[in-house]
């Protein structure tokens, strides 16, 4: 029976909810809108932006978001604003945005920078250098300006009193562009910065030399943002908030930043609502039942592996590198419902590696649920064939593994934790089981000798029928990075990336608000070293280009084999292996094996001599991969054996 409240108890209760009304008007009191800016792929939403706004809604105050990236892809052409947010090196992206974003203090007014990247910028345009500076200087001079004029009418920005920018890579300047121009006409607004360009004293030293901004979250905003906008409805201190930077009487000071935040099941669903009617009503997305766009979606965060052996090349997660990761439950009802609410049933995870523990939850679920996914993630190289199968049965359609090297001695220099024959291996199954497989090839990491270069030139030819890298080249020096990290033992010269002095005033410390840094490494090859291995790699991709891409394949009998090798045109052939020398390539297709554990597994006769002798001879004719010890059969099953396994 309901116990009945005295009337005591009743007029007791009064205050708190006197107080209760009282914080929901000041919160309601205080509209925000977070912004993201160019150069944010236009494809898909902003995570940051839908998170932070459900973050913000569910505490009560009234967020918008609106992508106003959108509007310059619109503007200047997709494909155009597609290739500028791709291309890394000249930040060419920041640069087109700099006048804007400074006035007359902005560097580079003779376009010096298109020259001294005119290589790396010939991707931009088809024709000539001259045609391609003209079209740049066209979209910094005219289509920026009149741009940032279009948004100060696009929305009703005299409604809001914080207006926030997640800036993430080449987003800088079109933020400061906009903030400086908001702050022009609103100067009471309240600009509010963050995102990966924020983290550590990149933040701190933005907000001490821009003035556009008047405060910076330095790390993850999860937490931070509804005590900041609690603190501003209510007039409070500043200096309560954790993780803030913030320009008092012209010194800049920044509050420690809390814990990571570990409590992922608490954070709410992105609402990406307004993407979708911004980039619809735009024509850049087909107004359609049925949508195809990728969305993002966030299962963990930090890195396992990171945490116990930090890749020396990578400079993600700053400071945030302890893994924490959604339970299984929460997964699978984020993915129905972002599928029902904006009818997608492909997402990209933006997490920075696969939470090995959903091998036995998350994704035996998927494959239970028999739903129609499609499904991205970041893996780690070390998965096996059954692994494989699973996640393709899950509904899992794109990986990317972090391979970056075909050589073990050179995966160890990186602290990778996993070896070439790994990687291979999961080059092999993946394709088997159509995942497609985002790589990179990299070098350029001390302790490298020649031969590393040479091996992996060698074992390339025999590789063609798997996929080849997106693209290979020297390692970038990344802030955060262990190789950064060290660079007083390890580097010569350590420098901000010449780009930056292109884009941002001499009063701005480049040294400080750098992520990309010019390098030389003491005890690394020459990048002349490199050029047979980068000719392999454009052999590959050239091959993979073509009307028939290579195939290397085999069928199966008891102890009988037979390989069909079509990886070079004009070259084809087929190999026919009987007995033992047919099981035992058979037994080190699944996995890669020792030549003692292929001979215990067979039960073969022949000692593990004779045993080495034989994938040896395997080797020669580029059936398989020699890894030290372990040997890996390169053919795949034939395609007519597929649907059986």
């Amino acid at each position: 029976m309901p116990r009945v409240p005295r009337a005591g108890a009743a007029a007791s209760l009064a205050p708190l909810q006197h107080v209760a009304s009282g914080l929901a008007e000041q919160r309601a009191s205080c509209p925000v809108v977070l912004v993201s800016m160019p150069f944010m792929d236009f494809r898909r939403p902003s995570i940051q932006l839908g998170l932070l706004k459900a973050i913000g809604s569910a505490s009560g105050f009234p967020v918008r978001t609106f992508h106003a990236n959108l509007d310059f892809a619109k503007r200047i052409g997709t494909d155009y604003y597609r290739a500028l947010s791709e291309q890394r090196r000249g930040m060419v992206g920041d640069w087109l945005f700099s006048p804007a974003a400074f006035g007359d203090a902005a560097p580079d007014p003779e376009a010096q920078l298109l020259d001294d990247f005119a290589d790396e910028l010939a991707c931009l345009a088809d024709g000539s250098r001259g045609q391609l500076r003209d079209r740049l200087l066209h979209t910094r001079c005219c289509d920026v300006p009149a741009y940032l004029d279009d948004l100060m009418e696009a929305f009703p920005w005299h409604e809001v009193q914080v207006a926030g920018f997640s800036s993430t890579f080449q987003q800088n300047t079109a933020s400061f562009a906009l903030a400086r121009r908001l702050k022009q006409r609103y100067p009471e607004l309240f600009t509010l910065f963050g995102g990966a360009n924020f983290d550590g004293e990149m933040g701190v030293e933005f907000v001490r030399s821009v003035d556009c901004i008047d405060a910076a979250v330095i790390g993850e905003g999860d937490a931070v943002l509804p005590r900041l906008l609690d603190t501003l409805a209510a007039g409070g201190d500043l200096g309560t908030v954790p993780g803030l930077a913030r320009r008092v009487d012209g010194q800049v000071t920044a509050t420690p930043s809390p814990p990571p935040f570990n409590r992922l099941d608490d954070l709410p669903t992105p609402d990406y609502d307004e993407y979708f009617r911004r980039a619809e009503s735009l024509a850049l997305l087909p107004r359609a039942a049925h949508r195809t766009v990728w969305l993002p979606l966030e299962t963990a965060r930090g890195c396992w592996w990171g945490a116990k052996h930090h890749c020396t090349f990578c400079g993600l997660n700053a400071n945030a590198m302890q893994f924490r990761a959604k339970s299984p439950q929460r997964v699978l009802e984020e993915f129905g419902e972002q599928a029902r609410r904006y009818r997608t049933f492909r997402f990209e995870t933006v997490d920075n590696i696969l939470d090995m523990s959903y091998l036995r939850t998350l994704f035996p679920a998927l494959v239970e649920s028999d739903t129609n996914y499609e499904i991205f993630y970041e893996v780690k190289a070390n998965l096996s064939r059954a692994q494989l199968k699973l996640l393709a049965d899950a509904g899992v359609t794109q990986i990317q593994p972090g391979l970056e090297s075909l050589s073990s001695h050179v995966l160890r220099l990186m602290r990778k934790g996993v070896s070439a024959a790994q990687n291979i291996n999961l080059l092999r199954w993946a394709q088997h089981y159509r995942i497609h497989v985002s790589w990179n090839l990299l070098w350029g990491f001390p302790g490298e000798t020649p031969q590393d270069y040479a091996d992996q030139a060698a074992v390339i030819p025999h590789l063609w029928h798997l996929q080849p890298p997106s693209s290979a080249d020297r390692i970038w020096m990344e802030r955060f990075s262990p190789l950064y990290n060290e660079r007083e033992t390890l580097l010569s010269y350590c420098r901000p990336e010449r780009g930056y002095r292109h884009v941002y005033p001499r009063s701005i410390d480049l040294d400080r608000v750098a992520y990309f840094f010019d390098y030389g490494m003491d005890g690394a090859l020459p990048e002349g070293r490199s050029l047979p291995l980068r000719q392999a790699v454009e052999d590959w991709t050239a091959a993979w280009q073509g009307g028939n891409r290579p195939r290397l394949e085999y069928w199966r009998a008891p102890h009988f084999v037979q390989i069909q090798d079509a990886r070079r045109a004009g070259d084809e052939g087929t190999y026919t292996f009987e007995g033992s020398l047919a099981d035992l390539y058979l037994a080190c297709s699944t996995r890669p094996v020792t030549a003692a554990a292929a001979r215990d597994q067979l039960e073969l006769e022949e000692p593990v001599e004779a045993v080495q002798e034989m994938l040896l001879e395997l080797t020669e004719h580029g059936l398989v991969f020699m890894d030290g010890p372990l040997a890996v059969a390169l053919a795949l099953p034939a395609a007519r054996a597929r649907a059986a396994q």
